[in-house]
């Protein structure tokens, strides 16, 4: 059975006119902003460790309905009249069943209450680009670290300080 972890619902479209970025580029391409929030969440998943599943409400096109998985993040758009509100409320449903903690991104206040009383704890479309920001720093320190110690000697870095000490003697003599 695979280990149990925590679930981040996202609703997509709130998160988009959330974040000042992509509220700027869902002027220009909606479906730009979505594969750049996906970018995003997909870095905060492999960092965090939750599996996100982002939430796309379809409420007034029918025949969607569709699930699929877009680097590693699992993306719902909601069925034709099921707005994303009513399908995170589904999936908190389903889910508190199955997982530790369920966390639902949302800046709609009547969706948090609903949520909450549902078991799964909220965070608005602020906080979570506050946590995406910080482990993209993060990761970013990370990169540079790695960087760092490969650009220094590399042949040195992976040596035992037995064997480096014989180098050395070899060396100086």
């Amino acid at each position: 059975m695979a280990a149990l972890r925590d679930v981040l619902l996202v609703d997509g479209y709130n998160m988009i006119g959330g974040w000042p970025s992509l509220a700027e580029l869902s002027q220009i391409s909606m479906q730009e902003a979505r594969d750049e929030l996906l970018a995003r969440l997909a870095d905060y998943q492999a960092f965090s460790g939750r599996k996100v599943i982002a939430v796309f409400d379809a409420y007034r096109v029918p025949g969607l309905g569709k699930s699929f998985s877009q680097s590693k993040v699992q993306v719902y758009f909601t069925k034709e009249k099921e707005t994303a509100d009513e399908c995170i409320e589904r999936l908190v449903g389903e889910l508190t069943r199955r997982s530790r903690q369920i966390y639902v991104a949302t800046s709609d206040l009547i969706e948090q209450h609903v949520i909450f009383a549902r078991g799964a704890l909220r965070l608005s479309a602020r906080e979570l680009l506050i946590e995406v920001e910080n482990s993209e720093q993060m990761i970013q320190k990370r990169i540079k670290e790695d960087q760092a110690r490969s650009t220094r000697n590399t042949l040195d870095s992976k040596l035992s300080p037995d064997i480096r000490e014989i180098f050395e003697r070899w060396r100086r003599e």
